[in-house]
């Protein structure tokens, strides 16, 4: 129970890795905010929470409203009295080549990647600092970030951006005791991986169901599943990663090697 009597909260828990990671922190004995643009999927993912044995708050949260995100950690703190650890995990893609990439789209990416990304981490380490007794905060990062896929140049800069980002804040919050790291996956099974499967059978041809089961760690006969992500981010969510800071930790089976 690395989370017992914690309160976290998860953004983009709608599904797929923001499931699996709700699920984690929940199964680590944290009560779990989850939210995400529709409710009907972050009930859901509640549900999850509570046969874990533990409270969940089910929101609607845009990342890219400041008012909205100001008022989920509110209603968190409102709900379960304080808040002790934020996990950015809602992301978008958009593929296209770097020749056709439009502009909005490039934006896009960057606006609920970084932007929205930021801002949370912005929010939830006041409201760590005003409470007083600090807290940790975990980034969705990819191996994208570090290595650069095809037709992803703006998702590929974008989590790019978000390592970046995680060293600049952890060095600056260490001083209120908010620890900040990020993951960088790759390989799970998820909604998004099925969905830039389709993207590539459009145009090449082929089942996007039979690509899909390629898109997996070539030391793993398997694709990585959301929880076991959530199991990594539990535990750097807790006092025992209190020496891990500023990092990009992989959890992509081994396909990255720095």
């Amino acid at each position: 129970m690395l989370l017992k009597d914690k309160v976290i909260s998860v953004t983009g828990a709608g599904q797929g890795m923001g499931r699996g990671i709700a699920q984690a922190v929940a199964e680590a004995g944290a009560d779990v905010v989850v939210s995400d643009l529709r409710l009907e999927p972050v009930q859901e993912t509640a549900k999850l929470v509570e046969v874990a044995g533990q409270r969940a708050l089910p929101l609607i949260a845009d990342v890219i409203d400041a008012e909205v995100m100001e008022q989920a950690i509110q209603q968190a703190v409102d709900t379960f009295g304080r808040l002790d650890g934020w996990v950015n995990n809602a992301g978008v893609v958009k593929l296209d080549s770097a020749l056709d990439i439009a502009s909005e789209d490039w934006m896009f990416q960057f606006e609920v990647n970084v932007r929205g990304l930021f801002l949370c981490c912005q929010l939830a380490a006041k409201q760590m600092i005003a409470q007083g007794q600090g807290g940790a905060i975990v980034n969705i990062a990819s191996n994208a970030g570090k290595v650069g896929y095809r037709n992803m140049a703006a998702y590929n800069a974008s989590k790019a951006a978000v390592i970046n980002l995680t060293r600049s804040l952890s060095a600056e919050w260490a001083e209120y005791n908010i620890n900040v790291n990020a993951v960088c996956p790759g390989g799970v099974d998820t909604p998004m991986l099925l969905g830039v499967a389709e993207w590539v059978t459009q145009r090449i041809g082929g089942d996007p169901q039979e690509l899909v089961k390629t898109m997996k760690p070539h030391q793993m006969n398997r694709h990585i599943q959301p929880i076991e992500v959530g199991r990594v981010v539990a535990f750097l969510l807790s006092e025992h990663a209190t020496i891990i800071r500023g990092q990009a930790i992989n959890v992509d089976g081994g396909d990255t090697p720095y």
